[in-house]
């Protein structure tokens, strides 16, 4: 009997053993291979590591894709491949292309590898769809913030800095809303950065003066701030020091710029606000040390941040980053994926919100205070062309989140809506792609040329005028030209080239050529155009900002058109970032910043102020929010 068990057992052990060895013997060959597709910014490459049956890595190993969007998808996409074996996972919100791109790069990387990628090309599994859904959940806070894009991270910031319980729910899956889009910078007047770049006289003073003088004559404010930018131009003339700007300049740049309807105590209380702003967000990790030009500007005030090759980068994908780390540091709770659906009220007082989670849950937050950050509603196209039927068709720069829910919330307790059907296209938005290109070229000097080769507007007015000159071309569209020397000055440019938004050319001619223009026209118009720059004067558009001749080989042009940019309506507020009612009065404990409220910029916003508004009416709403809780 002994003798049997032991040659069992032997004969057990021995399976065991054959079979592990087996095992070994026929594991799956690792093996590695390489795609790649084209994301919205250029080439996306990925490589895998897989077996025949199962993908054990992805990595992305080359990508240029915009920092704060498709970055996302570039961080988690591999990963969700990888757990859930399949190449179906879903896509990362806000950045579909990216997602594609790395997908489609997942299955010819599996390919090259030899591996049948049909394997993986499966729906993912999902469980019951009454099993996964999250249980209910509850919050308390001092203050819930709505919107993780500038004014809402900034306020969250300040709120936090001040001793405040601050949670920020954000619909999306990411970060940043239309803030991360920004591309230009943060125009401020009277700051260090522009009397350390000694910019000398401003010739653009005179010329808004005359404007004011012409086109709003009735109007009181705008008469008044023109008075005393007067007698401040004309002192600084008689003893020039540092370089001439000042908060009134500002102020009716601003003005002008938004057609006069804009609430002047919101213009003033954003220009007043501004150069300290510019200080804070130093004060965080976010310097912007660069100043230039922009469209409707009199003198340069728009602020840019620098890379650590003094090169200029876009601002929102600069800025958005900083501001999350910030979040993160002082232990903000941010909750993603989360849609604010309702703002909860007690005896006319906002004391909380009600949204919706990822898996359908109910998430209810109670707080002492609200803030409205959820951004306006560029991206919600039906309602777009219902305000403006002219609009219909368009593009949009705008995030997805851009759907304006918060005005839809606020509503429902009574609040106040402003300008509503005042909705800013922008003029260099790239053609093929929806691209925003900054308007921060234009201010370094770059010129719009349309099909037959010539110039047609002074390229720095504000954007309303560009955008219906452009429109007015053959085509509808035109194309903005640079030079290398402007590439060599800019990382944003040389993104666009990397990112297939060119065509260049060795000579003036050959660029025309290559544009679709009449090249002979084109080179006459660039040599008129260079020695405007070289007398500092425009005869035929009157431009007052120049920097240096477009001289330097190669060329290149981008081709630009007018595309839905940014909705100036939103919620009545007064300068303390209170939502008001249809009767005027402030609904207690809500408050709005940032691209929901509106006001601040009348019928045209300024390139540049955007990023000022985020800012300072952001650091506003933190602040009173935080004294109102007590």
């Amino acid at each position: 009997m002994k003798k049997h068990f032991l040659q069992t057992g032997l004969a057990l052990a021995l399976s065991a053993v054959l079979a592990v060895s087996g095992s070994f013997a026929v594991s799956a060959e690792e093996k590695t291979g390489s795609g790649t597709a084209q994301g919205i910014d250029g080439d996306v490459k990925v490589e895998v590591v897989a077996t025949d049956e199962k993908i054990i890595s992805v990595t992305v190993t080359e990508q240029n894709e915009t920092p704060g969007i498709g970055s996302v998808a570039v961080d988690e996409l591999p990963g969700e491949i990888v757990e859930n074996q399949s190449i179906q996972v879903d896509d990362i919100a806000g950045a579909t292309v990216t997602s594609t791109a790395i997908k489609d790069a997942v299955k010819l990387a599996l390919e090259d590898a030899g591996i049948d990628s049909a394997v993986f090309d499966v729906a993912v599994e999902k469980e019951d769809e009454e099993a996964a859904d999250a249980e209910d959940a509850e919050y308390e806070a001092d203050i819930v913030i709505v919107g993780a894009g500038g004014a809402g991270m900034t306020a969250a910031i300040v709120a936090a800095d001040a001793g405040k319980n601050v949670i920020v729910v954000e619909s999306q899956s990411m970060v940043g809303g239309n803030s991360v889009r920004s591309t230009g910078g943060m125009n401020a007047a009277k700051t260090a950065a522009q009397d350390e770049n000694e910019f000398g006289e401003s010739a653009g003073v005179e010329k808004q003066l005359a404007a004011a003088a012409a086109d709003y004559a009735d109007n009181e404010t705008i008469t008044a701030l023109a008075q005393t930018v007067q007698e401040q131009w004309d002192a600084y003339q008689a003893e020039p020091e540092g370089y001439f700007d000042s908060v009134e300049l500002f102020e009716l740049d601003t003005l002008i710029g938004g057609k006069g309807i804009n609430d002047p105590e919101l213009v003033a209380t954003l220009c007043a606000n501004s150069a300290d702003s510019i200080d804070w967000l130093d004060s965080i990790g976010a310097p912007m040390p660069s100043v230039s030009s922009f469209g409707g500007a009199s003198v340069k005030r728009i602020h840019r941040p620098l890379d650590d090759e003094g090169k200029v980068v876009s601002v929102g994908a600069y800025i958005v980053p900083i501001l999350q780390k910030n979040l993160e540091d002082r232990g903000i709770e941010l909750l993603l994926n989360t849609t604010a659906t309702k703002i909860l009220a007690e005896d006319g007082k906002a004391v909380g919100i009600e949204a919706e989670g990822d898996q359908g849950q109910t998430v209810t937050i109670h707080a002492g205070a609200v803030i409205l950050a959820t951004g306006g509603f560029g991206a919600n196209l039906e309602m777009v062309s219902e305000l403006k039927p002219e609009l219909e068709g368009f593009m949009t720069t705008n995030a997805p989140g851009a759907l304006g829910q918060g005005l839809d919330m606020a509503k429902e307790l009574g609040a106040a809506t402003v300008d509503l059907d005042q909705i800013q296209i922008h003029p260099t938005v790239q053609a093929d792609t929806a691209a925003l290109i900054t308007e921060g070229l234009r201010g370094d000097g770059a010129v719009l040329i349309n099909e037959e080769g010539l110039r047609f507007i002074d390229e720095v007015g504000t954007r309303d005028v560009v955008s219906a000159a452009e429109i007015a071309q053959t085509g509808s569209y035109s194309w903005l030209v640079v030079d290398q020397a402007m590439v060599d000055a800019s990382s944003v440019i040389a993104g666009y080239i990397s990112k297939g938004y060119t065509v260049s050319g060795e000579t003036y001619e050959e660029l025309g050529e290559a544009m679709g223009v009449d090249a002979e026209a084109f080179a006459k118009t660039m040599e008129t155009w260079n020695g405007y720059v070289e007398a500092g004067e425009d005869p035929d558009f009157g431009r007052t900002s120049f920097a240096n001749p477009l001289d330097t080989a190669p060329y290149y042009g981008i081709k630009v058109t007018a595309g839905i940019h940014h909705t100036m309506g939103g919620l009545k507020i007064n300068a303390d970032t209170q939502v008001l009612s249809e009767e005027g009065e402030a609904i207690e404990g809500l408050y709005a910043a940032g691209e929901v409220a509106g006001g601040v910029h009348g019928g045209n916003r300024l390139g540049g102020n955007a990023v000022a508004d985020f800012v300072v009416f952001g650091r506003i709403a933190g602040e009173n929010a935080a004294a109102y809780v007590g």
